[in-house]
């Protein structure tokens, strides 16, 4: 029932990010209150999501070597980062139009690394999916990019505390669900 879940759960956020960019003219007949509609299925995708992950049997696929947890930590500090970006005129906004697809992006390979169960790999390998195939439909439908006015180093400094941050919180969410993100013993 736990695959069955997360399925659905990555389904319904592919297709509840999707929907206006597939079915335009659906999506804006249904005004405002399409907004609230998308919402409520983004949130249903993710309790379907964790409550389908977290109560799916493992299923090996392949054993990850330690040394990933490096780069694995590595990538989703980077995916805070272009996440922190997106609020800020850094000069790597300058530079990268999908910020917040981009640290998705790195966020999903970074887990992908290190977790080598089914499990994983559909959640993601889904999540990775969604944000590759977004930039490529937003790409296609805008093709132009107006980059941010007046990039500053000292934003993307800014934006990369703002990613420290929440890395930690983030690292000690997991810790405390029992998923400790950091290798003991100097692995």
């Amino acid at each position: 029932m736990g695959y069955l879940l997360l399925i659905l759960g990555i389904a319904l956020w592919i297709g509840g990010h999707l929907f206006k960019r597939l079915v335009p003219a659906k999506r804006a007949a249904m005004g405002d209150k399409g907004k609230g509609l998308v919402a409520v299925a983004l949130l249903a995708a993710i309790v379907l999501m964790v409550i389908g992950y977290r109560s799916a049997a493992l299923v090996t696929v392949w054993v990850p070597p330690s040394f990933m947890i490096h780069i694995s930590n590595l990538l989703v500090l980077i995916g805070f980062w272009f996440f922190a970006l997106s609020g800020v005129a850094g000069t790597m906004s300058a530079r990268v139009r999908h910020k917040q697809l981009t640290g998705v992006k790195s966020w999903a390979v970074g887990h992908l690394l290190v977790n080598g169960d089914l499990a994983s790999i559909l959640l993601f390998g889904g999540m990775l999916f969604w944000a590759v195939l977004s930039v490529i439909l937003i790409n296609k439908a805008e093709p132009t990019w107006e980059r941010p006015a007046n990039p500053s180093v000292k934003n993307d400094a800014i934006a990369f505390g703002v990613a420290l941050v929440l890395y930690g919180i983030v690292a000690l969410i997991h810790t405390w669900l029992g998923y400790y993100p950091f290798p003991v013993g100097g692995a």
